[in-house]
């Protein structure tokens, strides 16, 4: 059996006193689209802050075979990692074309091909290049985020809430771009509050409960559990309907 790209084992994550995240174990494997559901505040994005260097952790991190607990966030860039944060945190101020220059930074002289490849991914971007990251649109601001995590060239891409406050034509843009990206050759790791989405386009889902998994498996099984169906599917259900 091929070794995970990402392994995580018994990570335990604190705010001082209070403990996020406890003893969680993931894997990630390459090729693969994994999920992570659940409500907020169930410790998800801390989970991946905590993969990409930013929150301290207990437990084991290997990416690639190779323990990077105590990597700088840099390393772990330049070893293929990537995440981009719920908020995007693009520099509004400087263009589409700069912001994802930025992206570049540790491959400076593979940008041109970089570009290329985000450009065929996001032709709305090469076609705003020169405008003002913070005059888009939410959707368009979201392939920006996305698009400068790719400059780097990732193995393993971590998207924290990346359908958050976007229409849901645009949240299907969004997640087909998932696929191509898992079609390409890059690892998936996404977090999502819209389970129904996210349990369409991955291969294997966790859900999350006040900093614990409490359930994993292929994403199929995951979303025909009672529970799932419950405490996600059934209520997206619900609003749906009643919004009709």
């Amino acid at each position: 059996m091929t070794a995970p790209l990402l392994s995580v084992s018994d990570a335990s994550i604190s705010y001082g006193k209070v403990e996020a995240v406890r003893s969680v174990s993931l894997d990630v494997g390459r090729n693969e689209i994994v999920t992570i559901v659940g409500a907020n505040g169930a410790g998800k994005t801390t989970l991946l802050n905590a993969i990409m260097g930013i929150l301290p952790q207990n437990g084991r991190i290997r990416f690639d075979g190779v323990d990077i607990a105590g990597m700088e966030i840099e390393d772990r860039v330049a070893a293929g990692l990537s995440l981009v944060p719920e908020h995007r945190e693009l520099f509004g101020t400087m263009s589409v074309e700069d912001n994802l220059q930025l992206g570049a930074f540790r491959n400076a002289k593979a940008a041109a091909q970089s570009f290329e490849r985000v450009y065929a991914l996001f032709p709305r971007l090469k076609e705003r290049r020169q405008q003002l990251a913070g005059t888009l649109s939410g959707g368009e601001q979201q392939m920006l985020a996305m698009g400068r995590a790719l400059m780097g060239e990732p193995r393993l891409l971590m998207l924290d809430e990346p359908s958050l406050g976007l229409a849901p034509l645009i949240v299907a843009d969004i997640f087909k771009t998932v696929g191509e990206l898992r079609a390409a050759g890059v690892s998936v790791l996404l977090v999502e509050q819209n389970a129904k989405a996210a349990l369409q386009i991955a291969d294997r889902a966790y859900v999350m409960e006040l900093g614990s998994f409490i359930l994993d498996g292929p994403a199929n099984a995951v979303a025909a559990d009672p529970r799932v169906i419950a405490s996600y599917l059934g209520f997206q259900n619900e609003a749906t309907a009643s919004a009709r």
